[in-house]
């Protein structure tokens, strides 16, 4: 079976991390799976076993999301956006998918819609069309206004067969972030949580009780970095390991090394083996977006959650007041994220902790090759 998958990522890496462990889900089942990614280069994501199609890449400018930037920093022309649908367009026609798959759109990636638009029209002219579906998270981004959700609504009934919600209704359910019409409720399949099998400790104990701040692998959490190396100031005998993600990581690294001096503090750039520090760690801190909440549920590892809410983004908010039920976990809004409220928090989930890690229900890109299976052969 041929599989297609056509995500962009414009600030972090958590939609892009999130299809490759997908693909990586239909390669184990034997299938072939081509990955184009139209966000910004991320060597560190594992692409093994995947054909992976980088278009020229785009990045959000901040989080202004309607304002497209190119790897060099530049405004996205025109003739820059047709270039990847173009790309797009013929990637479809010569890779002939039997399964075409779109993470987020059209539930967000508005801004891109004419490249989407355009990979769906491609696939309709197809020989045989393949089984279309969309794959999201847990929790969406609300739309500011009916007309989004309508226009959503437009888009999946004239080429989806089928949504992926990759969550536990009983858990969290679509509708508590996006308005579920009965139309769109008869095309949501649930699949549980995509995550990549439990994370194991490192091989050469990397990790083994320090503190691991990450922020994803997105130009982001500097507030975070800087509010940890002064809880590390508080906390001398705790080693501090801060993982700095984005293009400009040499940069961003160096600031915050002249910032720490003498403190137990290591900074390197984002790693491939952090999942497997985390279960050796006494405490992780971090944002809360849908692949980092997996790797932590599935470690048990001590937690201070700072949930990213620039331009009044309230996904990781209401990701991380569910968490917050668990213990040793513990949400600092970024408004009251310092040094010392940060320490404060770590001694409490660190003396709450650790939480026993959960086997179950991470199963969610297995389910989603299993339904893709069944829609496919239904068909035929």
């Amino acid at each position: 079976m041929r599989v297609m998958i056509v995500v962009t990522h414009l600030l972090g890496t958590g939609h892009l991390s999130r299809a490759l462990t997908l693909g990586r889900a239909f390669v184990e089942q034997g299938h072939d799976v081509f990955v184009v990614s139209g966000g910004m280069p991320a060597p560190q994501l594992d692409t093994s076993g995947m054909t992976l199609l980088g278009l020229p890449p785009l990045r959000s400018d901040g989080t202004d999301f309607t304002r497209l930037l190119t790897q060099t920093g530049d405004i996205a022309t025109p003739a820059y956006q047709e270039a990847r649908a173009n790309a797009l367009i013929q990637a479809v026609g010569s890779f002939q998918p039997q399964i075409l798959i779109t993470e987020l759109y059209p539930f967000g990636r508005r801004s891109l819609a004419a490249e989407f638009q355009a990979a769906l029209e491609a696939a309709q002219e197809l020989p045989t069309r393949p089984v279309i579906l969309g794959s999201i998270r847990d929790i969406l981004a609300p739309p500011s206004k009916p007309s989004k959700a309508e226009r959503a609504d437009e888009v999946v009934a004239q080429y989806y067969d089928g949504i992926l919600v990759h969550s536990d209704p009983r858990i969290t359910p679509l509708n508590i972030s996006w308005p579920v019409s009965e139309a769109l409720a008869d095309r949501l399949h649930y699949t549980g949580f995509v995550a990549p099998s439990a994370p194991s400790p490192h091989p050469e104990s990397i990790g083994t009780d320090e503190i691991l701040v990450s922020a994803g692998g997105g130009s982001v959490g500097q507030p975070i970095f800087r509010a940890a190396i002064e809880a590390a100031r508080k906390m001398p005998n705790t080693h501090w390991r801060m993982l700095v993600g984005g293009q400009d990581a040499t940069t961003r690294i160096s600031e915050l090394a002249q910032l720490a001096g003498d403190a137990p503090v290591t900074l390197e750039p984002v790693r491939p083996d952090f999942r497997q520090m985390l279960p050796l760690a006494k405490a992780s801190v971090s944002m809360c977006g849908y692949n980092t909440a997996m790797d932590l549920l599935q470690s048990g590892t001590p937690s201070v959650l700072i949930p990213f809410d620039d331009g009044k983004e309230v996904e990781q908010g209401l990701r991380g007041q569910s968490l917050a039920q668990l213990p040793a976990i513990e949400v600092l809004p970024s408004s009251e994220l310092n040094g010392q409220s940060l320490s404060d928090a770590l001694m409490r989930v660190i003396t709450d902790g650790p939480r026993d890690a959960m086997q179950h229900g991470f199963d969610g890109a297995k389910r989603s090759v299993e339904i893709a299976t069944g829609l496919l052969e239904r068909r035929q």
